[in-house]
């Protein structure tokens, strides 16, 4: 709601996003408060309650992006979800040079979220062969929306899933993977489950409902309406693939990803897609679009419904059971704070009329899972004898050796020495290094056995086989 993103603000204020919400039979959101480089997340944390409280007219709850890092932002997070009921912080694998992390800093944002117990959210797209292709298809003339998919296709997104879920799982911490679009992505996801990782997957409204074949319409307004990132996918098999997950529990929330322009703003990015605001609806038609797609379709009934619609969401992050409702249909009544907001089509609500709800850390529904297999799982120490065999002297000099070698003395080499590095008793070809040090990756180790070793080619013996037993060869074997 109200996002400053890429020269403009979404259309939606907390007002206006929030009223929507309860049209459609959501009680409560929860949002991203996404500070720019450099910026304190704290600060940007105050700057969005202030833009919510007075004016949401449901409850609702933060998640705060790790944009940018240094020493300071891991004290940030704690300090966070210590004291003002941040629970959730999403990191970015795209947007190259806005807010994008490296692998370097995911893993240390992953570390600090398992200290805190925090959950870990990503967009993941790789943002360095989105900027290299965006240049490819404008240097080719592509300016259009069709260039915004083509430019970060099904691959993409998935290459970056699983680099999350292989960096989250190696630090043991939680991940949840916004707004999953494709096929691909989704079986990452699954995958991933499957093997013992902790992640969730969510698909929105968006991809559930449509599919990205909408980017080579030809009217520009249209086809830029669909913009958004990850981009929807034009196999139009998507939307149905992955409602089938989420009905059997391979994919489990649904969002929205809520950012809506208008189309003069849209228009920004008219004669170059990688300007066009990245964002589209789904506030008020979520709950719509998985009854029709989900319940009305055979795909999952109404129990399976209100579990991806709220009651899961609620779960991970902490929620319930403050929150969670039943529905049996479009939302004809809705009631939120224990007041009718909803009657016969009539919004009754009023700005300032919800409140924040905090988001306590260490989720039983995330963390149960964790902290088993930290347990199960912890590194052991082999309790074993200690060594009591020849150690090499690392500290001999080469002049020394070869002098025990030369007189015949080799007394004060190790037999690992003796036999493998210099042979027995011979003199060897003196390593290239000018290091005083043994260099062990410069050894004359031979394998033909006590043959003199000198600077010239050892020859060897050869027998030209003209047909062995099977078939004619004209080649020789040495």
């Amino acid at each position: 709601m109200q996002l400053p993103f890429m020269g403009t603000f979404a259309i939606d204020d907390f007002y206006t996003g929030t009223r929507a919400a309860l049209a459609g039979g959501t009680t409560m959101i929860m949002d991203f408060a996404l500070p720019q480089k450099e910026e304190s997340l704290i600060e940007a944390y105050h700057k969005w309650r202030a833009w919510a409280d007075p004016k949401v007219c449901c409850d609702y709850a933060l998640h705060v992006g790790v944009t940018w890092w240094n020493n300071k932002v891991p004290q940030e997070m704690a300090q966070l979800t210590r004291e003002h009921g941040i629970n959730s912080f999403k990191m970015f694998l795209a947007y190259k040079d806005l807010w994008q992390l490296n692998d370097e800093e995911l893993l240390e944002a992953f570390k600090a979220c398992k200290e805190i117990g925090a959950l870990a959210q990503v967009h993941a797209e790789n943002g360095d062969i989105i900027k290299e292709n965006s240049k490819k298809l404008l240097a080719l003339g592509i300016t259009g929306p069709e260039g915004h998919e083509m430019s970060r296709p099904e691959e993409v997104e998935a290459e970056a899933t699983m680099r999350a879920c292989v960096l989250a799982n190696q630090v043991g911490c939680p991940l949840y993977v916004v707004h999953v679009m494709s096929k691909s992505a989704a079986d990452v996801v699954r995958a991933k489950r499957k093997q013992g990782c902790v992640v969730f997957g969510e698909p929105i409204a968006a991809s559930l409902g449509t599919d990205g074949t909408h980017y080579w319409h030809k009217c520009w307004r249209h086809a830029a309406a669909f913009v958004m990132g990850p981009p929807l996918r034009p196999d139009p098999t998507t939307p149905n693939y992955l409602m089938d997950l989420l009905a059997n529990g391979d994919l489990q929330t649904t969002g929205t990803d809520n950012c809506t322009f208008s189309a003069s703003q849209k228009a920004i990015g008219k004669d170059d897609f990688t300007k066009i605001p990245n964002g589209v609806n789904g506030v008020e038609d979520r709950m719509s679009v998985l009854w029709e797609k989900g319940v009305v379709s055979g795909k999952m009934d109404a129990c399976r419904f209100v579990a991806v619609t709220s009651t899961n969401a609620a779960k991970i992050f902490n929620i319930y059971p403050r929150k969670g409702m039943e529905v049996h249909g479009t939302a004809d009544f809705v009631i939120s704070g224990g007041k009718v907001v909803v009657e016969d089509g009539e919004l009754k609500c009023v700005a300032g009329a919800g409140k924040f709800v905090a988001t306590l850390p260490f989720s039983p529904a995330v963390y149960s899972r964790i902290e088993n297999r930290d347990r199960v799982y912890a590194p052991r120490k082999v309790i074993r004898a200690p060594y009591d065999g020849v150690v090499t002297a690392m500290n001999v000099t080469l002049a020394s050796v070869e002098s025990q070698i030369d007189s015949g003395d080799t007394s004060g080499i190790s037999s690992s020495q003796g036999n493998s590095f210099y042979g027995r008793g011979r003199r060897s070809v003196p390593p290239t290094s000018t290091s005083a040090v043994f260099n062990l990756h410069e050894s004359t180790f031979s394998v033909a056995g006590d043959q003199p070793c000198d600077q010239s080619p050892v020859k060897r013996s050869s027998i030209k086989v003209n047909n062995p037993p099977g078939g004619k060869s004209a080649g020789s074997f040495w």
